[in-house]
């Protein structure tokens, strides 16, 4: 029992000397008229509720004493030490602020010669607006031929968790790819492997269906896809790749198709259809995306041109197509919505808002494959006028490329290469519904040391509304024991 007394009481006395020491009293004696430089660069952002704490540090590079920031919403103002370079909030007190007002400020003062000298204040702003609660991405090791390891992981927006949902530690080390979730439900998804246990992996609750997808009729298994809204059907691209390295260009690496086609799969007959429209020899068709009504199938086209020797002059429109979902029959006439010819640029990437109104899109100078294109950068149309919205407030001066949408079409998470022009991370940007864009901020870490110590991409940054729960294992034993499907394109 004394034991038991004595350590109740250790336990009071530390908790009493965190309590006292996370409310310091700091008395501004000069305040300045700049913004802190901090990363991430959190300040003026808008953000969803219930959003994982933002932590960030400080890079000033002058000598001080001592640093705080200074959290303050309604009533109540929380100070936090700089501890190991960076400013931490709890998860308890983070939630208290949000519950106070729609807009924290922030002050971040450092101490120099016993004076507290403060930052100008910055504000985190709390949208109405929802956020779905996971996002899934693949991360990857950027070595263009060679990675080891590699898997397709999920990330709670509430807080810091990350979990696998497949890697390829128990597939030999194979590549998996081009994750996707119909409507952005975790129990409706769908990957590729390749090479050892090769197929595309269809998971609907807990059944999982392993597809042959290379037909005598396409030039290749399913590549890009796009579900339908209805489940029914997956659109898919269909390609031919190749790359090359440039040792001079600002863009290394150059990704290209020497041939691409678009299909739509049809999940329940285990058929593939076409039209002559989506599959034509004189065209690079690639990149589908369905309306969010299921009618129309988007996609990106190009003149097909000698390749690689006019890889820089391939530019694609966007252009779409009717599909009736009861028939499966595609209309006769293509309309493009966005004419690379009058731009002398390039799209791809094309996906719609849930809602139907938007549509956004990667553009960059020539080809489809962006994310090695310094350049490139995220546009996006109203589908109800047709005009271009500005949407310059997400871009930099890297590569803004793959993105995706989450289900209420008010947020947008994309990838990015503007940290360190190497490595894509995610960002993540609200979207109001006249399609005003806010400034992008950088997924949230416990630790804002974990992008600089990441050698990983993040790649094909998708929303999800909950946790995937399909067992790893569940995907593994498929892979090695699963019977193959046989597609057939008709």
């Amino acid at each position: 029992m004394k034991i038991r007394h004595y350590l109740k009481f250790v336990f009071i006395l530390i908790t009493a000397i965190l309590f006292t020491s996370c409310k310091k009293t700091v008395h501004i004696d000069n305040t300045l008229t700049e913004l802190p430089p901090i990363f991430p660069d959190y300040k003026n952002v808008t953000i969803p509720p219930d959003l994982a704490p933002l932590h960030f540090e400080l890079l000033d590079n002058s000598k001080y004493d001592d640093a705080c920031a200074i959290f303050k919403a309604g009533n109540i103002e929380i100070t936090v030490s700089e501890e190991g370079k960076q400013f931490k909030i709890s998860k308890t007190k983070w939630n208290k602020l949000q519950k106070q007002s729609k807009t924290i400020s922030v002050i971040i003062a450092v101490k120099k010669a016993n004076k507290w000298i403060a930052y100008a204040p910055f504000h985190f702003f709390i949208s109405k607006d929802a956020i779905d609660g996971y996002i899934a991405y693949r991360l990857i090791e950027p070595g263009y031929e060679r990675w080891s390891e590699m898997g397709i992981y999920q990330r709670c927006l509430r807080n810091y968790d990350e979990k696998a949902i497949i890697t390829n530690k128990a597939t030999g080390h194979n590549c998996m790819n081009c994750h996707s979730f119909c409507k952005q439900s975790p129990d409706r998804m769908l990957f590729h492997m390749r090479k050892d246990f090769g197929g595309t992996y269809i998971i609907n609750g807990n059944d999982i269906e392993k597809l042959n997808t290379k037909t005598n009729k396409t030039i290749s298994p399913l590549v890009y896809p796009s579900w339908h809204p209805s489940g029914n059907y997956v659109a898919f691209s269909v390609n031919t790749t190749k790359q090359m390295f440039h040792t001079t260009n600002r863009n290394r690496v150059e990704v290209f198709d020497c041939a691409s086609d678009v299909v739509v799969y049809d999940v329940n007959k285990h058929e593939i259809v076409t039209s002559p429209l989506l599959s034509s020899k004189t065209s690079f068709e690639t990149f589908p995306t369905f309306s969010a009504d299921g009618n129309t199938l988007y996609f990106c086209t190009a003149d097909s041109m000698n390749i690689p020797a006019d890889y820089d002059k391939v530019k694609y429109s966007i252009c779409s197509i009717s599909f009736n979902q009861k028939t499966r029959q595609f209309g006769n006439r293509i309309d493009t919505i966005f004419n690379a010819k009058t731009k002398n640029k390039s799209a791809s990437f094309p996906r719609v808002s849930p809602d139907g109104r938007f549509l956004m899109f990667t553009l960059s100078n020539y080809g489809n494959f962006s994310i090695w294109h310094r350049e490139a950068n995220l546009c996006m149309i109203d589908l109800r006028t047709g005009k271009d919205i500005n949407i310059d407030a997400l871009n930099s001066n890297e590569a803004e490329s793959y993105h995706s949408w989450s289900s209420n079409s008010r947020w947008v998470i994309f990838s990015s290469r503007r940290i360190d022009g190497l490595y894509t991370r995610p960002f993540i940007a609200h979207i109001n519904n006249n399609g005003k864009v806010s400034k992008p901020f950088l997924l949230p870490q416990d630790d804002i040391n974990y992008y600089n110590l990441l050698q990983k991409s993040y790649n094909i940054p998708e929303f999800v509304k909950g946790s995937v729960k399909i067992n790893s294992y569940l995907i593994m034993k498929e892979a090695r024991y699963g019977n193959l499907i046989s597609v057939k394109a008709l």
